[in-house]
């Protein structure tokens, strides 16, 4: 095996917007949830993955409202416009952010150098390609904890006796639905909505009951005489609580609580994803559990638990949204827990690849036998020009003044005109109201800590740090631990290759150990772990070890004490293999006419009967499509990396050819 280092390759006009396997893992491989850091995000597609259903039809997702009824606060007002940003319904002012130049907003931004990222582990020569802008030619199947890999494949709804007709769906009129929506949801003063029953039969009776319980959560209804008419009457149940908590009693004893789903969904991230099926369907998200988040700009199928939701309700979606399908539903006992999958299984097309048959197969082949360096992606350091990994330094540190100004501070290059607002009002008075005010998007980290600067004031940075969600603030110190981990394998590699050596370090179960002189032929480098720094784990007894303490050291951070002042920010550390090699390998080159057609089939086109693509022996453009299998916190950028020898860093190739965004 040779180890190369890195060199600057050619890139054809095109995107390398790679979905990664980002699911979650244990300890500092941390269970990521992404972060709404307020950079602009480019639109890849132009499809719009929430459209609104006819009222007629099928219940809208309801306005976002304050629970609280009568004159709204300041507070009130904010979390209301905080509700609406987190539902991915407000698009306000995306169109104008299209225009700006996405060049120039990442030529200011990182590469792959900057982050540690130097080392290959092939010999072949590496050519281009282009995972095109186009999110559909990267497809992401999660692999269960039983090790399968999850399809969509079957649309039909499980039978069940106890399921209300389908008749639910359209019995109440549209005026109905808004009436109930806003009662639901306490948006006005009124205690109950009487809908009178017009063909008064017990069976239609019993349809409103059922279309007011099982579509508007947090309702209960009766029948009621007045005037000799009959009247449905819905009223809440249980107070404002309701809504939270599914109702437990209409809920069969012998069917289990949870209804799992495999979701298919298209350039939409999992929690925008799970915040647009609660709003559908009128419950909170936090009942939906999953195993890992999945990125946006992909194609991704994944398995989903939602506690007590009927399938017959969830597959209704299918008719009203648009880039998702549920489907091969099942009734279970227990939710989904974070990192119980095994990992992603990715089918990724590169796009008019200029590499021979033979570079190709060699670089496939290095692939599958050997591998690829473990290294954390360009995407978990963020895509503007303060990379996450210095505000997680400076938290480290105890450095709050130095965190608060990382976060908030102008920056070079593009951002959302509201933003560089914001900025600057910060700089010039260093007033949080009035920074905050400059901000449309409060859900955003900058307007997090604003929020926190108004409520704690200066001299409490602390406090108002801590209101940003927890996740996102362990993503800062995360991400200074993957800088350093990157730093420190390029430089083993450096220095001892790519065969395993004595005082390198090894799992043997859950603990690391050291290889001693005489175990070194006993291992591969396929074995071999390295510390993400922390106060519970060890590091290699070589000079790796002296060049851990001394990246520290020059970030003013004691390898010796990785303990915090506050236990959040305490790094206990983990272990992370240096090299892995994917499972279940597999490639062809193949011939193409047309750059817009798809070269494979979703599961989607499989459901819909649509034939796959028929190539001809030769065309203008050749495409490699790969297929590979990763374990759970391993990136499929650094896996396709290797096999095209380049930095997938955005500012790397916005700077080789700025065309590829049109």
């Amino acid at each position: 095996m040779e180890m190369t280092e890195m060199t600057g390759m050619s890139l054809k006009r095109g995107c390398l917007a790679m979905e990664d396997d980002d699911s979650a893992a244990p300890a500092e491989e941390t269970k990521k949830q992404k972060v709404s850091e307020c950079c602009l995000t480019k639109r890849q597609d132009g499809l719009q993955n929430d459209c609104l259903p006819n009222r007629e039809n099928v219940p809208g997702p309801p306005e976002p409202v304050s629970a609280k009824r009568g004159k709204m606060t300041s507070d009130d007002q904010l979390e209301e416009e905080e509700e609406e940003e987190e539902d991915g319904l407000s698009e306000e002012g995306e169109e104008e952010e299209e225009a700006e130049s996405f060049a120039d907003m990442m030529k200011h931004g990182l590469t792959e150098l900057d982050v540690g990222i130097t080392k290959f582990v092939s010999s072949h020569q590496g050519f281009s390609g282009i995972l095109k802008e186009r999110y559909s030619d990267f497809v992401v199947h999660e692999i269960g904890k039983d090790g399968q890999i999850s399809h969509l494949d079957d649309l039909s709804v499980p039978v069940d006796d106890e399921d209300p007709s389908e008749d639910v769906f359209t019995v109440l009129t549209a005026e109905e639905k808004q009436q109930l929506e806003e009662l639901q949801l306490f948006k006005n003063k009124e205690t109950s909505v009487a809908i009178e029953v017009i063909e008064d039969t017990k069976e239609k009776r019993t349809i409103i009951h059922q279309a007011i319980k099982s579509l508007f959560p947090g309702l209960e209804t009766k029948t009621e005489d007045r005037e000799g008419r009959k009247y449905i009457v819905a009223y809440h149940a249980a107070g404002k609580k309701a809504l939270a908590n599914p109702r437990k009693h209409s809920w069969p004893k012998s069917r289990g609580s949870y209804c799992h789903f495999v979701l298919y969904k298209e350039n939409k991230d999992t929690m925008d994803a799970i915040n647009v099926l609660s709003k559908y369907l009128r419950v909170k998200p936090n009942i939906f559990s999953y195993m890992g988040t999945k990125d946006k700009r992909a194609i991704t199928v994944q398995e989903i638990a939602v506690l007590k939701i009927t399938a017959q309700r969830l597959a209704h979606l299918n008719k009203c949204l648009m880039n998702f399908k549920l489907g091969n539903f099942s009734y279970q006992k227990n939710p989904l827990k974070l990192g119980e999958l095994q990992g992603n299984h990715f089918t990724v097309v590169l796009r008019n690849i200029t590499g021979t048959d033979d570079q190709v197969q060699q670089a496939m082949n290095s692939l599958k036998e050997i591998g690829f360096i473990n290294y954390y992606g360009m995407q978990r350091f963020g895509t503007t020009a303060v990379p996450t990994y210095q505000v997680g330094r400076a938290i480290l540190q105890n450095s709050w003044t130095e965190v608060m100004d990382l976060i908030l501070k102008p920056r070079s290059g593009a951002e959302k005109g509201y933003l560089v607002k914001c900025r600057e009002e910060w700089a010039k008075t260093k007033d949080p109201a009035a920074a905050l005010r400059k901000l449309p998007v409060k859900r955003c980290v900058e307007g997090q800590l604003l929020r926190g600067l108004s409520k704690y004031g200066m001299k409490n940075i602390v406090s108002a740090f801590g209101i940003i969600p927890r996740n996102n603030r362990l993503m800062y110190i995360h991400s200074y631990q993957s800088y350093v981990w990157n730093n420190m394998v390029s430089k083993r590699i450096e220095d001892y290759g790519l065969k395993p050596v004595p005082g390198d370090l090894v799992l043997k179960g859950a603990t690391a150990t050291y290889i001693e002189e005489e175990d070194v032929d006993n291992y591969s480098i396929h074995d071999v772990v390295m510390p993400l720094p922390g106060f519970d784990v060890i590091y290699p007894k070589h000079k790796i070890s002296e060049a851990y303490r001394e990246m520290l050291t020059a970030d003013n951070l004691d390898i010796d004490n990785m303990r915090h002042k506050i236990r959040d920010y305490s790094l206990s550390g983990a272990y992370r293999k240096i090299i892995i090699r994917p499972q279940n390998v597999s490639w062809e080159v193949v011939a193409y006419d047309d750059p817009k057609i798809p070269l494979f089939n979703t599961d989607v086109d499989n459901l819909e009967g649509k034939p796959p693509p028929v190539f001809a022996s030769e065309g203008k453009y050749r495409a490699l499509k790969m297929d590979f299998s990763l374990p759970p916190s391993t990136y499929a950028t650094m896996a396709i990396r290797e096999v095209l020898k380049m930095d997938t860093s955005i500012k790397n190739q916005t700077q080789m050819n700025t065309t590829w965004l049109r």
